[in-house]
């Protein structure tokens, strides 16, 4: 589980094919690695991804092709927003994120509004049931408050702070974003929509 709170910015520094698969090297910007083991989990642009090796400044991760093909934002020398998995004693600073992307969507405005930014983002038909005023919603790994919601579209509010220490200052109109909805509302919608096997 994560929060949704960026520790660090990275970079993918190699991507190596392995089959249908891919070997990324990550640099770790200041994420502190000090702590981290083989087999910690670290959310990349919001996916949870394993620690396969590491130094005090890099780690390597292995990303299946199904990720690859449902996920964006690991193409080589790109930036890439960083958290380490949350302890139990950790305080809960954004909301509970599971690193499991839920879609992609695409950023159909993103300008300046006095100190901060406006951003909208046009969510895929599946998730966009999920999304609600005033609810969490994960975009590349980082927690955000959703502000407005019309149809499959919704839009943010980004604070300089965030712009500051997260990737999404590099958005534009057409970027392509992982998404994570709040995972309340998915056991929300199951609940209200199981219907029991006949026994």
């Amino acid at each position: 589980m994560f929060t949704g709170i960026i520790q660090a910015v990275g970079k993918i520094a190699r991507s190596e094919p392995r089959g249908q698969d891919q070997r990324l090297a990550i640099q770790a910007g200041a994420l502190d690695m000090s702590d981290v083991q083989l087999g910690d989990s670290i959310a990349v642009n919001g996916v949870c991804l394993t620690v396969v090796r590491f130094d005090p400044k890099s780690f390597d991760v292995d990303v299946s092709a199904e990720t690859l093909r449902c996920t964006v934002g690991f193409d080589l020398e790109s930036e890439v927003n960083l958290e380490k998995a949350l302890r139990l004693a950790d305080r809960l600073g954004g909301h509970l994120v599971s690193g499991h992307v839920d879609g992609v969507g695409e950023v159909v405005r993103f300008e300046p509004v006095g100190d901060c930014y406006v951003l909208e983002i046009t969510a895929p038909d599946e998730i966009a049931m999920f999304v609600a005023i005033k609810g969490s919603i994960t975009v590349n790994g980082v927690s955000l408050t959703v502000n407005q919601v019309a149809g499959r579209q919704f839009s943010l509010n980004l604070i300089p702070h965030t712009l500051e220490m997260t990737t999404l200052k590099h958005l534009k109109p057409g970027s392509r974003v992982n998404l994570e909805v709040d995972l309340l509302a998915r056991y929300a919608e199951r609940l209200l929509h199981y219907t029991p096997s006949p026994t």
